[in-house]
């Protein structure tokens, strides 16, 4: 049976990234952040990427320079590397690895967590799936609080299934534009926005682009009972439309109210 989606996962906003503001010493996925959001009573959103030795590490983009005092890949720096390059805006922390973010997040609020994907980027040095979802599911072991595991790519998910499908996953859902996916083909991007391997890979649950809630494959999924959350609410009005469709935010740049 398809595990279900925790209930804190529809009834916390979820902080994008945690509650990051950088202008507050709090950069994107950083400790600083997490503490903020726990702080604040809200779910936490993560990223993580993989390092040059197969860690789990939370961070978003590929490459280090928009976020890290540093250049080049994520992957082509160990974990130990990566730890010591400080996040740009934050107190000198470093880039933190997935088990110490579960350790301080502790199951204290829900925790979604997002497999950036290894294939679609295209990388030269790619590894393709199956390293950080093997990590990335290692370091979930023994971890007793609320979480699910999502991707844009099905493929991911169904590799970390491989490894732990009594979690609830999920699909990170969008319009797939051809400006924002130029690495995927027109028919793979029309097949991703039917949100056609949902089934296959035994999703419970999609986080889907705000912009985009009107995709009639968002209906029927809805419609079939399949919980609906989104990304990335900016302000109060955005996330007044976006819950007449969807059943919880992920959001940044302001504060969601904690009841709705």
């Amino acid at each position: 049976m398809t595990p279900s989606l925790p209930a804190a996962f529809l009834t916390v906003p979820l902080a994008h990234r945690a509650l990051h503001d950088v202008e507050d010493g709090r950069p994107e996925n950083s400790r600083a952040a997490i503490r903020a959001a726990i702080a604040a009573g809200y779910g936490i959103e993560i990223d993580l990427q993989l390092s040059k030795d197969g860690c789990a590490m939370v961070f978003h983009d590929y490459d280090l320079d928009r976020l890290a005092e540093g250049s080049g890949l994520v992957r082509d720096r160990t974990r130990e590397e990566l730890r010591a390059i400080p996040l740009k805006g934050g107190d000198g922390e470093g880039i933190p690895d997935f088990a110490e973010v579960l350790e301080l997040v502790g199951g204290k609020v829900p925790l979604l967590v997002e497999i950036k994907d290894q294939v679609w980027s295209r990388r030269p040095d790619g590894t393709g799936c199956g390293r950080l979802e093997a990590a990335a599911a290692q370091c979930l072991e023994g971890y007793s609080g609320d979480v699910a595991v999502m991707s844009f790519n099905p493929d991911a998910v169904a590799e970390f299934a491989k490894h732990r499908s009594d979690l609830a996953l999920g699909l990170v859902t969008g319009a797939f534009k051809p400006k924002n996916w130029p690495e995927l083909t027109p028919e793979e991007r029309k097949h991703l926005r039917k949100i056609a391997d949902f089934d296959r890979v035994a999703a419970s649950f999609i986080s889907h682009g705000a912009h985009n809630l009107g995709n009639p494959a968002v209906a029927r999924l809805k419609e079939a009972g399949v919980p609906v959350l989104c990304w990335t609410i900016k302000s109060l009005a955005q996330e007044e439309a976006a819950r007449a469709i969807a059943d919880n935010v992920t959001f940044e740049q302001y504060l969601s109210p904690l009841t709705s």
